[in-house]
């Protein structure tokens, strides 16, 4: 089942982050899909901040992975947007089968090595500020979490 949040601002889209974050397990994996500008990255923020990370949040473009370990739990932020064909370069499993929080940017184009049990946000632009966020829960966890989130 798909659930629906919109977010009027960045102070929406962070909040619900925050909220998501206060459910957190070990080894959530969070996959955010949409376009450019569309808050993609704006959610990482609130999420890491909300963990307790202190660090300036950017898409990891260009590195695929940024390790984030000091908040109250570890957190790889990916953006796979530039990884092509080839996994070869990351250790997919590896992120997903450790008990840090992975979130990842442009899932969509690493969607057949995704684990079954996860979350998937999809952001679509409506306006200069708004945001509809459809949340797409795989798995009873995830499930559980949306419902109580929203």
């Amino acid at each position: 089942m798909d659930y629906k949040y919109t977010s009027r601002s960045d102070i929406d889209t962070m909040e619900l982050a925050e909220n998501i974050e206060s459910e957190k397990f070990p080894g959530m994996v969070i996959c955010l899909d949409g376009e450019l500008g569309s808050g993609k990255t704006v959610f990482v923020k609130g999420f890491a901040k909300s963990l307790g990370i202190t660090e300036n949040i950017t898409s990891p473009t260009f590195n695929i992975v940024k390790e984030y370990d000091s908040g109250e739990t570890p957190l790889n932020h990916m953006d796979v947007y530039r990884l092509e064909d080839s996994d070869s370069t990351i250790a997919l499993n590896d992120y997903f089968n450790s008990d840090s929080i992975t979130i990842i940017e442009w899932a969509e184009m690493i969607k057949d090595k995704l684990p079954d049990e996860r979350l998937e946000l999809k952001f679509k632009v409506i306006d200069e500020n708004t945001r509809v966020i459809i949340l797409k829960p795989f798995g009873q966890k995830y499930e559980d979490l949306v419902n109580y989130v929203l």
